[in-house]
């Protein structure tokens, strides 16, 4: 009789992507996209950040899963940002949501308890 450890055995099959390779061409394509559709999504959402930031704020969103090695997690972004995309061209989402991506929402940590407990106060 063999062991049962085989039987829970099983093998992820890909989404898109076989290997990390294929998997960075469909992210390359993606961020192409998205730089095509940079004028676009400026006209229809009369965003007042020109080219170069808007170019800039995309290439930060992309570096940020940029550690990201798993070819099925590097597909599942790419189909979260495919969404997002659509999404922003079809003009489905309002200006708010696309001026979300240009604020700065990095807050310094609250190292200690008892300065989070306090902050937890404040906003009661």
């Amino acid at each position: 009789m063999s062991s049962g450890l085989t039987h829970f055995t099983k093998v992820a099959k890909p989404i898109a992507s076989v290997d990390l390779p294929s998997a960075r061409k469909l992210v390359i394509r993606l961020y192409r996209m998205w730089i095509r559709e940079i004028p676009r999504i400026q006209e229809n959402f009369t965003l007042e950040y020109n080219r170069a930031q808007c170019v800039a704020k995309l290439r930060e969103k992309f570096l940020e899963n940029a550690h990201v090695r798993d070819p099925r997690a590097i597909d599942l972004l790419v189909f979260k940002g495919r969404q997002e995309l659509d999404e922003c061209v079809l003009v489905w989402k309002q200006r708010t949501h696309i001026l979300r991506y240009f604020q700065d929402t990095k807050r310094k940590p609250l190292t200690k308890f008892m300065d989070r407990f306090n902050q937890g106060m404040k906003n009661l």
